[in-house]
């Protein structure tokens, strides 16, 4: 399931890439293939390891945000709250960029300005707590996560389920003030220490 996650994202910031050149935005085109470099590096670094912690997939999210940045530009905002003891916590790899992709394309794709993705991640109690927020376009009606289209949100609920079973929650709504919210709840672990390179 991870792995076919990475064809989907390649796709699509390769499309982005595409675009740039065809607008003459060669130096934006530049930068956005240089981060997807240094991702690729961080992702194959990791390709066997189904775990990580949220520090380490933040460090990949953020590569990822910055191709996205060169791509939106000023019509994106991206604001953090997270807690210091919840980023030795152990997650899936590569979690939170299907989800943040997910926000950007049906979210905030429609904003010609304004657009603001928002991701808290916080210990609760004996459970880690991620939400991404975003103020976009908000679920069509009828949504549910079960028949979700798209490889993103299917993957990621399916890697969850065989991950956690039932020790686990996923979901998506409407937001309070539009948009719309994910919540992620998983067993607090502390992730172990990342291997040391040769």
């Amino acid at each position: 399931l991870k792995a076919q996650l990475q064809p989907h994202f390649l796709f699509n910031t390769h499309h982005s890439i595409v675009s740039l050149m065809l607008k003459n935005e060669n130096p934006a085109a530049i930068k956005m293939l240089t981060r997807l470099s240094d991702l690729l590096r961080v992702t194959l670094k990791n390709t066997d390891r189904q775990l990580t912690s949220l520090r380490e997939e933040l460090d990949a999210l953020e590569l990822y945000l910055g191709i996205q940045r060169e791509r939106y530009r000023e019509r994106l905002t991206v604001e953090f709250a997270l807690d210091p003891i919840a980023l030795d916590a152990e997650v899936p790899a590569l979690l939170l960029q299907p989800l943040v992709e997910n926000a950007l394309q049906h979210g905030l794709e429609p904003l010609a300005t304004g657009g603001c993705l928002r991701l808290a991640a916080r210990r609760e109690a004996d459970r880690l707590v991620l939400d991404l927020v975003d103020n976009g376009a908000g679920l069509a009606p009828g949504f549910t996560l079960e028949t979700a289209p798209g490889i993103g949100l299917r993957n990621t609920r399916e890697r969850l389920e065989r991950l956690y079973g039932s020790a686990h929650r996923f979901t998506i709504s409407r937001g309070r003030s539009g948009g719309t919210e994910v919540r992620i709840e998983l067993p607090f672990r502390a992730a172990p220490a990342a291997p040391i390179s040769p």
